[in-house]
């Protein structure tokens, strides 16, 4: 009787994950609290999972990973994507009508990206082979750290970038040192906080732990002015601050504080706005059931221990019942001050960014072949 409860709470919360209201999940006009007189929908070619966007320094783009191991760039006056560039050498069997998802290790996934000013240079942080950069004219991106650091550290889920233009110096998460992406759900049934914020100097080529202990860390940002990074804490669905700038730093010393928390979903990448302030990606909204979950990982560690494939279930549930949504932090408070939600019959499996360019909202999924495109 206990191990039938087990699975049957576990498979609950799973499901809860989602917005299991038993409409269906389309994609489409979206309301907020500014209205959007236009969008559409950008496909992508050959794979799915537009994760992050970035734009060049000429302002083209933008450029995005997805679930092949390619990063592409869109053309605007051709109205189509390009491949830029890939993180491996080995594309044998990597494109092609299949799930990527069970090759990802071997072809790569790119997921933050970030341009250096100064170069030109794109950084890629990819979930299976660390750290990269790949030049102007694209192609095949240089490691720069590879998953083994040194013989005590290494990288197991690199997932987000950002770039000080002003040092070089770059900023990046690695999720977790137990779980890769392609079992990325592990991370937040366990309870797992092997996550890591990390600095990456390319001057000294010294990499530093800036903090740890994180469960899931995901999407990372730096401050307008560079006093601070904020970093998502997926698992607990918070935002975490560190500060740079020694004189900043709370009266209790600490280097971080939480600039916010209870956050109606699971955070996912970070990104600025023109209009101030930050837009954070929710994964998916939570109900009464993740919130139990999340204040009892024990229940979560059982279910990975019976014979179930929890992402199959995450991935069937998130393609048919999809509550992906993004808020607009305040800058000084860290309050919602905008919401971007899909309207009944026409929800997001997820989001996981939101980047405000020229007025307008590029909305990027892990889930789906396209990327949405919101005009301010």
């Amino acid at each position: 009787m206990k191990h039938f409860l087990v699975v049957a709470i576990s498979f609950a919360l799973l499901l809860s994950y989602f917005d299991y209201s038993g409409e269906s999940s389309k994609h489409g006009e979206s309301t907020l609290t500014v209205h959007f007189p236009d969008f559409h929908l950008i496909p992508t070619t050959g794979a799915l999972g537009p994760e992050s966007f970035a734009f060049d320094i000429s302002g083209d783009g933008p450029y995005t990973g997805l679930s092949d191991g390619r990063i592409v760039k869109w053309i605007a006056n051709e109205s189509r994507w390009m491949d830029f560039a890939v993180t491996t050498p080995t594309r044998e069997g990597c494109e092609g009508p299949h799930e990527h998802q069970r090759t990802e290790h071997v072809c790569g996934r790119p997921l933050g990206l970030a341009f250096e000013k100064s170069t030109g240079d794109l950084y890629i942080a990819d979930a299976y082979m660390g750290l990269l950069k790949v030049g102007r004219e694209g192609g095949l991106a240089n490691q720069v750290l590879t998953r083994q650091l040194d013989e005590s550290i290494s990288l197991g889920f690199t997932n987000s970038v950002d770039i000080d233009q002003q040092t070089g110096v770059v900023y990046f998460t690695d999720s977790s040192s137990v779980y890769q992406r392609r079992n990325y759900i592990g991370v937040i049934m366990s309870g797992d906080r092997t996550g890591r914020l990390m600095k990456y100097d390319p001057n000294t080529n010294q990499v530093t732990t800036l903090l740890s202990n994180l469960a899931f860390a995901n999407g990372v940002v730096l401050s307008q002015n560079g006093d601070y990074l904020l970093v998502s804490e997926t698992a607990t669905s918070r935002i975490l601050r560190y500060w740079l700038n020694d004189t900043s730093v709370s009266k209790s010393h600490d280097k971080y504080d939480i600039f916010a928390e209870g956050l109606p979903g699971f955070p996912d990448n970070i990104k600025r706005s023109p209009r101030g302030g930050f837009w954070v990606g929710l994964n998916t909204k939570h109900s009464k059931l993740t919130e139990l979950a999340m204040s009892n990982a024990w229940l979560g560690r059982a279910a990975l221990g019976l014979p179930v494939d929890w992402m199959k279930v995450h991935s069937y549930w998130a393609k048919y019942k999809g509550n992906g949504m993004a808020v607009r932090l305040n800058e000084d408070s860290g309050l919602i001050s905008e919401v971007f939600e899909g309207t009944n019959g026409n929800k997001w499996i997820s989001i996981s960014e939101v980047e405000e360019r020229d007025g307008t909202l590029w909305v990027g999924s892990v889930n789906t072949p396209f990327a949405g495109v919101y005009e301010i």
